[in-house]
């Protein structure tokens, strides 16, 4: 068992928190901004179609290659939020995308990936499942952002205040300990 994760687990770990950063951003653009909004929404659905690939890499790439265990000194309710947040993380990782293309399907919008590769719709044409998937998405998003607070909020705790070697398991860099 190693102390740090592996390396393709970090890269994408660091590369999906930019681009989750950047959708929720994207997002809350697009619900703004009438006059962006559909060079906003050309962003928004490429992007999410290659979270929802790298979300199942990554989470192929876990089962392989188990993270590193949490400190042995950690308190048991730390240990439970912090497998709590992982599963809460992934499933939203996973969730987000597949409700939008739902959404997006169910409202016969297509999904252009780039050019002429567009994805397939998963639901048939619906305008009352489209608005419902909306407010379904939105939620998730809000979800999404107390979330991604709380791991934030963790990796500084364990970095700053702890200095446990939690937050260099994933850091980009070698920790000089």
């Amino acid at each position: 068992m190693t102390d740090r994760f592996n390396l393709p687990a970090r890269l994408l770990h660091w590369t999906m928190a930019t681009m989750i950063l950047a959708m929720l951003l994207i997002g809350a653009a697009m619900v703004t901004s009438l006059a962006d909004y559909h060079a906003l929404v050309a962003l928004h659905r490429p992007l999410g179609a290659l979270i929802l690939l790298l979300a199942v890499l990554r989470l192929a790439n876990r089962w392989r290659h188990p993270p590193p265990p949490l400190p042995a000194d950690l308190p048991a309710w730390q240990r439970i939020a912090a497998h709590g947040s992982h599963v809460a993380l992934y499933g939203l990782m996973l969730a987000l995308p597949l409700v939008g293309w739902g959404m997006l399907s169910a409202a016969r919008y297509p999904i252009v990936l780039a050019g002429p590769v567009v994805l397939p719709p998963i639901l048939p044409q619906s305008p009352m499942l489209a608005a419902s998937l909306r407010h379904v998405h939105t939620g998730l998003a809000y979800a999404l952002v107390a979330v991604f607070l709380a791991h934030l909020g963790a990796a500084l705790m364990h970095a700053l205040i702890r200095q446990d070697g939690v937050f260099a398991s994933m850091a980009p860099w070698r920790s000089r300990r």
